[in-house]
């Protein structure tokens, strides 16, 4: 397998106005991201550029659903809940735009943690991570994200499946490793350590 190459320098960040531009053998890091002009949305994981997949009706109701739920709920709270697109950069030792080579866009995020929020977004672990898994990328949710998660220190995964009308839930434990629970479909509720009193009624989550 070959290397990765770098790309581009840290003294040189060119500007990409067109997703043709994109070498998907390249590493690339926030730096390169900011520099981005197209209107497609990406992601980077671990330097790797990932297409974002369009969301469909459905994808966009449960989002709705699950949003609202929590925005409603942490009304007045110190914890904040935000929606796609919003960047999540994760970085693993710098902070440094250069230096941050994962940056994704979760479908909604929880941060308990005021000082993790800037202008630009969530830097460092949000609390919660949603995922609505949709058509095509499945495989970046269940795998190169969970990675990801895990390696930050998100403390609560959530995985929605539409078609399969599922919840899946890991929870970080004591040692830094994810933890599956049961899976929960329709008439199952959601509930969170978390966000103590906060549920997530699953009926109304697949209703259609």
């Amino acid at each position: 397998m070959s290397t990765p190459k770098p790309y581009p320098t840290e003294e040189d960040f060119p500007i990409i106005s067109n997703v043709n531009e994109i070498d998907y053998s390249a590493t690339y890091s926030y730096a390169n991201y900011m520099r981005f002009t197209f209107d497609e949305r990406m992601e980077i994981i671990k330097g790797h550029i990932f297409k974002m997949s369009a969301p469909n009706r459905y994808h966009q109701k449960t989002f709705g659903i699950i949003f609202n739920r929590l925005y409603n709920f942490l009304e007045g709270d110190k914890c904040e809940v935000y929606g796609a697109p919003f960047d999540v950069r994760l970085p693993k030792k710098s902070k440094e735009d250069k230096d941050i080579f994962t940056v994704v866009q979760p479908d909604v995020v929880v941060v308990c943690d005021q000082s993790k929020l800037d202008k630009r977004g969530c830097i460092g672990a949000p609390d919660i991570v949603v995922e609505i898994l949709s058509p095509g990328n499945n495989k970046k949710e269940l795998q190169n994200k969970y990675e990801v998660y895990e390696e930050a220190g998100v403390k609560e995964y959530w995985i929605v499946s539409i078609s399969d009308e599922t919840f899946f839930k890991y929870v970080l434990n004591e040692e830094g490793k994810f933890m599956p629970t049961r899976l929960l479909t329709v008439g199952d509720k959601v509930t969170t350590l978390i966000l103590p009193g906060f549920v997530l009624d699953l009926e109304q989550v697949f209703k259609n």
